[in-house]
C-alpha cells in the first residue's frame, strides 16, 4: 500500500505549493490540511513538532520540515 502524505499549509505558502506540486508529480497520494482556516489543527501541528512554520509534512509517521524532496523520498522507503 502506498503512503498518503499530510500536508500542513497556508493559502499564502509557495514552498507549500512546491510540496504539493512534488507529490503530485510524483503520484504519492496526499492530504492538505490548511491552518490558516483550521487553527486547531495548526495548534495540534505545533504541540506536535514544536515547528510553527509550514509546510510541514508526514509521510509513514516521520515529519518532514519545509520543501525537502530528499527527505520525502527517504521517509518513503521506511
Amino acid at each position: 500500500m502506498k503512503a498518503t502524505a499530510e500536508v500542513y499549509v497556508t493559502s499564502t505558502c509557495p514552498f507549500c505549493t512546491m510540496m504539493t506540486n512534488y507529490l503530485k508529480e510524483n503520484n504519492i497520494p496526499y492530504k492538505t490540511i490548511n491552518v490558516q482556516t483550521d487553527r486547531e489543527a495548526g495548534q495540534k501541528l505545533v504541540e506536535t513538532t514544536g515547528q510553527m512554520g509550514v509546510p510541514q509534512t508526514k509521510i509513514n509517521g516521520k515529519w518532514i520540515i519545509g520543501f525537502d524532496p530528499d527527505k520525502v523520498q527517504e521517509a518513503l522507503k521506511s
